[in-house]
């Protein structure tokens, strides 16, 4: 069977998988299309030198690298690739779908990555066993995706044996003793001597002794986290969290050779090794989310079982349609254990699952027209931009601040829940003021005070917020954000205001976030801020701001907090059904975002209101 006929025969069955797990989204109504205002901006006086910074801009990934010119193309281009491929298997050209870019940042020091401390609030992955502490982070805000790594191959050693460098020298020490040949004692000795010096040299070329390992390359970690973020921004849906951690690595191992050939599917590296040495996993478990409360330093649960579960039901005749009726069931918001009933008896599963196991796997290889790739628009970023790459990162974790115990909270919970509240509180106080020295030494660079307005009005400082906005919009006059974020802050002002004051103020802010929105039609800021106006002066919101909520949605559809936002506008402008299928990736999927609890509540009111939502059809495949 042919390249081409391979990819034919899977498109269909993907496609029918994937489509059947999609979420219908409620009718919104898109923004007019506008040509964006030039963000260009002339800043007098000095400019900064160029970084060692990188950027790569593509229709759907904006990739920020510290590493060479050439890696930072491949890598984006490969991505774009990987979008294409995606695109094709599941049938639909989601290329054509106007979403905001995700923004990947890699950092060449591990050390670094892990300093900022970068906690995973809307993303988890496993619980794997404690070895598969696998560095990535992922945030889908609400403003665009971000997504972090570093470009360092990760080992995970999976075994210790007594075998290793030593003993293979003293064994070679031994046989080059022992042997009259003189040239046999010489060749033993030589190589003795590049065993000693061969890690020493270069730790590539090392020789492994004493352990079963496998390697996680950054190009791995890559691909299967960009394979996540296409299921979950242009398929939302309620994920079994096993399910996209399985999708993203088989799409992990995805190559491009020379001859324009793309090929998926094949095992993760180390493979046989993890599985040898944690053996089976109860697939019930799995299936009905129970492993999901399973402690990471007992479970036997790794990113390669995984792998192999979701590799097996997608290339199996047989268990495919399972997997398309479990997905589909799961995306309705079927209890897990419901779904998992359509897969039948779990012990006969299991026992294909091990047959699977230890046959040959099966991989594709799809040619491709290389025009159809688009090239990458590249630039080096210059110092004071650079400066704040990993600010930028960092906003995500620091601005969100746990809530404080309810009044009914037991003792021990609400001191646990009072201390992390007040460390998270700490930590986002000294982080705003590293940011503010920061902003102060590059005061001409309008992305340092663009950051800082954000921060200052994320953390509830409307008054310095407003002052960073107001450097920006000096320095870039242009600049949409700048406006909203001097809107943002008068509309926090505005609060407590007495009403003929307050109203003024919420008038000039919203005419300030309206010429944002005139200015850039495509950003999804405005169209937040907007919506926000009313909320935060307790308003409510007219049809116009739900209908830019819905459109910030659709921008990023996988954002939780603007899918809480929404659905809780449309129940109350009386749409529960609309609202239940926004809602369902967030109260029923595969991440515990800080909105779950919320829309946990939300999604059970909607189901037990005297009306009961409609029952959905099955989608058809």
């Amino acid at each position: 069977m042919g390249e081409n006929d391979v990819a034919g025969k899977m498109r269909g069955p993907l496609a029918a998988m994937m489509l059947a797990a999609a979420v219908v989204a409620p009718a919104i109504v898109h923004a007019q299309a506008a040509t964006t205002a030039d963000s260009e901006v002339v800043v007098t006086g000095m400019r900064s030198k160029l970084s060692n910074w990188r950027q790569a801009e593509t229709s759907h990934v904006v990739l920020l690298s510290d590493g060479s010119e050439a890696e930072v193309v491949r890598l984006a281009r490969n991505l774009e690739r990987l979008h294409f491929l995606l695109s094709n298997l599941i049938g639909v050209d989601a290329a054509d779908k106007d979403t905001v870019q995700l923004q990947v940042t890699l950092i060449g020091e591990v050390v670094q990555f892990e300093q900022m401390n970068l906690r995973n609030l809307r993303w988890q992955q496993g619980p794997f066993n404690d070895l598969f502490r696998i560095g990535r982070y992922y945030d889908p805000r609400e403003d665009g995706p971000v997504m972090a790594s570093t470009r360092v191959d990760q080992r995970v050693v999976v075994e210790h044996t007594t075998v290793n460098a030593a003993s293979v020298q003293g064994l070679l020490g031994s046989m080059a003793l022992g042997s009259s040949d003189p040239a046999i004692a010489a060749g033993l000795q030589a190589t003795i001597g590049n065993i000693a010096s061969a890690g020493i040299k270069d730790a590539d070329l090392a020789p492994t002794f004493g352990e079963k390992a496998m390697l996680v390359t950054a190009e791995n970690l890559l691909y299967a986290g960009y394979a996540q973020h296409f299921l979950m921004t242009y398929f939302p849906a309620a994920y079994p969290r096993w399910y996209l951690d399985g999708f993203g690595q088989v799409f992990s191992t995805f190559t491009v050779d020379p001859q324009n050939r793309i090929e998926f599917g094949r095992a993760p590296n180390g493979a046989r090794n993890v599985m040898d040495e944690f053996g089976a996993f109860p697939i019930k478990d799995v299936l009905n989310d129970a492993y999901l409360h399973a402690k990471p330093g007992r479970t036997r649960w790794t990113p390669v079982h995984a792998w192999m579960l979701t590799h097996f039901l997608l290339f199996s005749d047989k268990r495919r349609p399972q997997l398309n009726q479990y997905l589909a069931a799961r995306a309705r918001g079927e209890s897990a254990e419901q779904a998992a009933m359509l897969f039948g008896d779990p012990a006969q599963l299991g026992a294909e699952l091990r047959t699977y196991y230890a046959g040959r796997k099966p991989y594709l290889q799809i040619s491709y027209d290389e025009s159809a790739i688009e090239q990458p628009i590249v630039r080096r970023l210059r110092e004071s931009e650079a400066a704040f790459v990993k600010g930028r990162l960092e906003l995500g974790t620091r601005v969100v601040i746990p809530p404080a115990p309810p009044a009914d909270t037991a003792p021990a919970t609400a001191k646990a829940m009072t201390k992390a509240r007040d460390e998270a509180l700490a930590q986002r106080a000294r982080w705003l003021e590293g940011l503010r020295r920061d902003a102060a030494r590059w005061s001409r660079e309008p992305g340092a005070q663009l950051l800082l307005a954000e921060a200052e009005c994320r953390s509830g400082n409307a008054a310095e917020c407003s002052a960073a906005a107001a450097r920006a919009e000096a320095i870039a006059p242009a600049d949409p954000r700048a406006l909203v974020w001097k809107g943002t802050a008068m509309v926090m002002q505005a609060v407590g205001k007495p009403e003929t004051e307050r109203a003024q103020l919420v008038a000039e802010a919203r005419k300030l976030i309206l010429k944002a929105n005139q200015l850039d039609h495509g950003a999804v800021g405005p169209l937040l801020a907007f919506y926000r106006s009313f909320e935060t002066v307790g308003e409510p919101a007219s049809d116009n701001a739900v209908e830019a909520l819905a459109q910030a949605v659709a921008d990023v559809p996988a954002a939780p907090v603007t899918r809480l936002e929404l659905a809780s506008a449309l129940v109350t402008k009386g749409k529960p059904e609309a609202a239940r299928k926004v809602i369902l990736p967030v109260a029923m999927g595969a991440h515990d975002s800080p909105e779950r609890p919320r829309a946990e509540t939300l999604f059970r009111s909607i189901s037990q209101s005297p009306a009961g939502p409609a029952t959905p059809a099955n989608p058809a495949p």
